[in-house]
C-alpha cells in the first residue's frame, strides 16, 4: 500500500466520516493469563475438564458458546451460573494482579480522538469486567461509544457486536475499520462488510490471512494508514 506524506496531508480537513471498532482483550488490554487462569480454577472447583488448546479455541467467544463447547452445561441456567463463576474469579485475579496495557494502544487511541475520528469498543466481554477494567486504566474515556457481550444476543463470529457499535457511531459499516486479534472476531468483521486490522497478540501475523492489514501492534499503525485503508485519503 503506497501512503501519503503524513506530514503534508491536512488530515482533519482531508478525511471524510469513517471510524474505529476496537476489540478489547487481546488488542487494547491484555488479560488472557488471568482468563486462562479462571478457566482453570472453575474447572477445579467444579471436577470438569478442560481439552487441549481450549483457551485458543474460544478466544473472542462469549461463555454461552464456550461453556457449551466445552461439553461441561448446555442447561441456559447452569451455563449462566458457570459463566458468572468464571467471571468473578478473572475479576478477582485482575484486581489482585493488575492488566497490561499493550503498546500502542493508548497513544493510537489518543491520537484517534485528537483527530476527531469516532472510536467505539466492540467486544464480548461483559459489563461488569468492563467496567472493573475501566477504572483501572481510565481507557473508557478514549471511546466514544461501548458495546460488550451484554448488549448484545449474538456473540462473535456474529457481526452484531461491530454492527451496533457502528450505528452507534452513525457511520455505515464500510467506512468502518475494526482491530481485532481473534479469528472469531475477524470473522464477524468480515460478516459485517468493514475492513479490518489483525493484531498479532494471539495468533502470528502470517496466519492472520483474512486482514486486509496485520501488525505485530498497534506501534505499527498510523492514522494515515488507517483512513487510507477506510478509502477515505487517496
Amino acid at each position: 500500500m503506497t501512503l501519503p506524506d503524513e506530514g503534508f496531508i491536512p488530515l482533519n480537513r482531508a478525511m471524510k466520516q469513517w471510524g474505529v471498532l476496537f476489540d478489547w482483550d487481546g488488542v487494547v488490554i491484555d488479560s488472557s493469563a488471568q482468563h486462562e487462569r479462571a478457566w482453570e480454577l472453575i474447572a477445579e472447583e467444579r471436577g470438569l475438564s478442560l481439552p487441549e488448546g481450549h483457551f485458543k479455541a474460544g478466544f473472542g467467544k462469549k461463555n454461552e458458546v464456550i461453556i457449551p463447547a466445552l461439553g461441561w452445561a448446555t442447561d441456559p441456567s447452569e451455563v449462566n451460573a458457570l459463566s458468572f463463576r468464571k467471571e468473578e474469579l478473572y475479576r478477582e485475579l485482575v484486581a489482585k494482579d493488575g492488566v497490561l496495557i499493550l503498546p500502542g494502544a493508548r497513544e493510537l487511541l489518543l491520537s484517534l480522538k485528537e483527530e476527531g475520528v469516532p472510536r467505539a469498543l466492540g467486544s464480548s466481554t461483559p459489563r461488569e469486567n468492563l467496567d472493573a477494567l475501566f477504572a483501572a486504566t481510565g481507557l473508557d474515556a478514549l471511546f466514544d461509544e461501548i458495546v460488550c457481550g451484554s448488549d448484545v444476543l449474538h456473540g462473535k463470529p456474529d457481526p452484531e457486536v461491530f454492527l451496533k457499535g457502528a450505528s452507534l457511531l452513525g457511520i455505515e459499516p464500510v467506512r468502518c475499520i475494526v482491530i481485532e486479534d481473534a479469528f472469531a472476531g475477524i470473522e464477524a468483521s468480515r460478516r459485517a462488510g468493514m475492513k479490518v486490522v489483525g493484531v498479532a497478540t494471539t495468533n502470528p501475523v502470517d496466519e492472520l490471512l483474512m486482514c486486509d492489514l496485520a501488525v505485530s501492534s498497534l506501534e505499527e499503525i498510523t492514522i494515515v494508514e488507517l483512513s487510507v485503508l477506510a478509502g477515505s485519503l487517496s
